[in-house]
This record gives structure tokens, sequence and C-alpha cells, in this order.
């Protein structure tokens, strides 16, 4: 698939925050602590959930990208909130921060035995991203993905994609598409790199006319590939043997998991991606390791007693169970949080889905009443810019400020008010053909 002949045009370097670089929000500055792999140490969980009470609004938000939002700090808390992320090691490298977007295949080694060890990938691209100077030039946009090889990150179609085959050679992804690449296991994060800087050696990257490889005309992408083919370890593969890609993933199962090794694994969604202070405690007591996945659910990869620990925690409103309404819907912040929001959008998702209007839409479509996850992801947006949007196929729930516009792609665009139409209009379009 070739590049887009038409990127898109930017204004100028992106406004992405990080941990240094706060975002100015309606409720307060915004603080995005990138966690590569989504990976977390029950400690490091322990420093940001006190970060939040002690400096923020008291919650932690769950990105798609699989990092950690504190809301509501103060201009004051910045240096403060620096401080314990970089004691925590969530901040190795300050000039770095906004570049270390790492996607990790959450479920590696929990649920099958991986192409690869997932982590120990993940950890060496990010102290290889930290250690070249040249890419603090990357944007806040920029995404690296590790995958086990079963395609669930690089179906986001990160600007750098490595995906383990079973002839022992690693796809190399460029925005999702393959153009061939192929290198060795010991290889792949020094070639991941490589495209990265040879990304930011156009000086349109460094002036913020570009953000992303998905930003290049194909021309450009094809000279990037060619740079990168002579790296060495690399070599490129015909079309005739370059094998089809994901097209999207299904959101993985929560609950309680056996691993290959015979132990126990939990994950958990979370409403929203909103994370309590007292839950996150909860979290971190439950296991010593945790992964933070993109559709807003926690893996705890080793759990002992994980049947109790699903039930304590399920208590404290998370989600294990496999047919509840909330998997796979996620939502921008919304008012009061974000000036642009036209609405409420997490009260009005939570009022479908969280059963106010379920009876009504049952009657109307004859389903259980629940409206339990039955299809594509949906995602509720304040407005056009549609923050937080997953990758691939997904239902747009756009606040219009008098309603909402439900729609997908193949389905037909309804505005409805809400209210019992807008909940059988989204379980409408979620329903698969």
């Amino acid at each position: 698939m070739p590049a887009s002949p038409s990127p898109p045009v930017r204004g100028g370097p992106d406004a992405c925050p990080g941990a240094l670089a706060l975002h100015q929000a309606a409720d307060g500055h915004l603080a995005r602590i990138r966690c590569p792999g989504g990976l977390l140490t029950a400690g490091q969980l322990t420093v940001l959930t006190a970060a939040a009470r002690d400096l923020g609004d008291g919650r932690l938000e769950l990105t798609s990208r699989a990092n950690v939002q504190i809301r509501g700090v103060t201009v004051a808390a910045a240096e403060a909130l620096a401080g314990r992320l970089s004691t925590a090691g969530l901040l190795p490298a300050p000039g770095h921060d906004r570049a270390r977007n790492i996607l990790g295949s959450p479920l590696a080694g929990v649920d099958s035995v991986p192409g690869w060890d997932v982590a120990a990938q993940v950890r060496a691209l990010d102290a290889a991203i930290c250690g070249q100077p040249q890419l603090t030039r990357l944007s806040g946009r920029f995404l690296f993905a590790v995958d086990d090889g079963r395609g669930d990150t690089v179906s986001a179609r990160p600007d750098v994609g490595l995906l383990p085959g079973t002839d022992g050679l690693v796809v190399v992804l460029l925005a999702g598409v393959d153009h061939g690449l192929r290198t060795g296991h010991r290889d792949a994060v020094r070639v991941a790199v490589a495209v990265a800087r040879t990304f930011v050696a156009d000086q349109r990257a460094v002036d913020g006319t570009i953000w992303r490889i998905g930003d290049l005309t194909a021309a450009e992408v094809a000279r990037v590939v060619a740079r990168v083919a002579t790296e060495p370890g690399v070599h490129r593969v015909p079309a005739a043997d370059r094998r089809p890609l994901p097209r999207q993933v299904p959101v993985p199962p929560v609950g309680v998991l056996r691993r290959p090794d015979g132990d126990h694994a939990l994950v958990l969604a979370v409403p929203l991606g909103r994370l309590t202070a007292e839950q996150a405690d909860l979290l971190a007591a439950a296991s010593p390791q945790l992964r933070i996945t993109p559709w807003r659910a926690v893996v705890l990869p080793t759990v002992t007693d994980a049947a109790d620990w699903a039930d304590r925690l399920r208590t404290a409103g998370l989600v294990t169970d496999p047919g509840s309404p909330w998997l796979g819907v996620t939502a921008c912040a919304g008012r009061p949080g974000c000036l642009r929001s036209r609405a409420d959008v997490r009260a009005d998702a939570t009022a479908v889905h969280g059963h106010r209007f379920g009876v009504d839409a049952a009657a109307v479509h004859g389903h259980r009443s629940d409206l339990a996850h039955v299809g594509l992801p949906v995602h509720w947006i304040g407005c056009e810019r549609g923050c937080g949007t997953p990758a691939g196929q997904v239902v747009r729930v756009l606040a219009t400020g008098d309603g909402y516009r439900v729609s997908a792609t193949g389905r037909s665009t309804v505005h409805v008010p809400p209210g019992a139409a807008l909940a059988v209009a989204v379980r409408t379009a979620r329903e698969e053909s």
C-alpha cells in the first residue's frame, strides 16, 4: 500500500504534551508520562498515583499509546512532578521525553509463547532512542511498535513497526506498510533507530512541517526505504514474498488467563481509561509488574490468587467480565476538561454503556439490555479533532451541540439526541455485518 500522495500539511511543531512540556487544559495543566511498551513496576505506579493525589486531580488517565496522564497539575507543581518521575526512572532522558513513544504487545508471553522477548526489545529500543541526541527532534506523535507476532501493535500503523516472522526474521514496517525490509532479531532495534534518524535528517522534521512518516509522499518514503536498506544486516524481499498484515486486531479478552507456564495473569479494562487512586493502589498491590495496553486496559502478567484479586478489583470498579458493555469503549476528555468539547462525553458515554438506557434499547432491538460489546470499538469525542481515536475501524460518536453524530465505515451516519435513541444508534453501528 503506497504512502498517501497528499500528506497532511503541518503548521509547525506539534504541541503534544509530555512530562516536562505540559499542556494547558480547561481543568489545569496536563502531564503525559511516557511508559514505553506500557511497562510499569508496582513501585512506579505507586509514584504516579501519589503524584496524581498530591499534584493533580487524583486520577490517572490511560492513553491510546499506553501512556499515563495526570490532569489538573499547577505550574508551581511541575518541577516537583518532574523530580518524582525522574527518581522513579520514568524520565530517564529529559530531552527525549516526548520521543519515547513505543507500543509493545501487552499479552506477549501471557496467553502464548511470543516470537521474541517483547519487553526486552522495548527496553533496548527505549535506551537506543535516548542514546541518540538527534532523536530529540522527533515529534511527540512519532510512534514505534514492538509486536510479538500477532499484529496487535503494528495494526496501529506506527511510524516504525517491528514484527517477528516465522522465518526468524523481523519485518520492519514504515507507517504500517511492508516495503520488504527484513532484519534479524539482534539488529531490529538498531534498524528501527536508523529509520528514525533518516526521518529527522529531513529539515522539515526539525521545523515541524512533517511529524510522521505518513506525512511523506510515496517518493519520499521510497527514499527512506532505500537508505535503510543499506544498513548492515538489512535486506529487501520482493513483493511476492511479503505476507498480508493484520488490518485490525480485536480488543483482547479480560479476566483471569492461564499462562503457558501454568501460572495465571489478570487482564482488566478501565472504564473510559480513568483510574482512581484507590484502584491504582490495588493494582500495585496485586502484581509487581504491570502493562498498560493501548485499549485502556491493564495486564497483570503474573498474579498469585488471581481469582481473588479479580473479585477485589471488580468490586473497586474495574472490568473483568468478558461481556461487559465497557469493552472497546473509549472517549476523549470532553467537558469540563477541554474547552473545545461540545459536551460532557464521558457522562453521556456512561449513560449509554452504564445501563441507564439499556432497557429501552433492548425493547427496540430485542437484544440483551446491557449493550455488551458486540463488534467494533466505539470512541466518544467532543469535537472534530477526535483526540484519542483508536486505529482501524471504529464507531465515532461526535458531539454536535444538540446531540451526537454516530458514524462508522460502511454505515450511514445518523444524528440523534442523547437518550435511548442514542444507545440504539451506537449499538447498531457497532454490530458487525
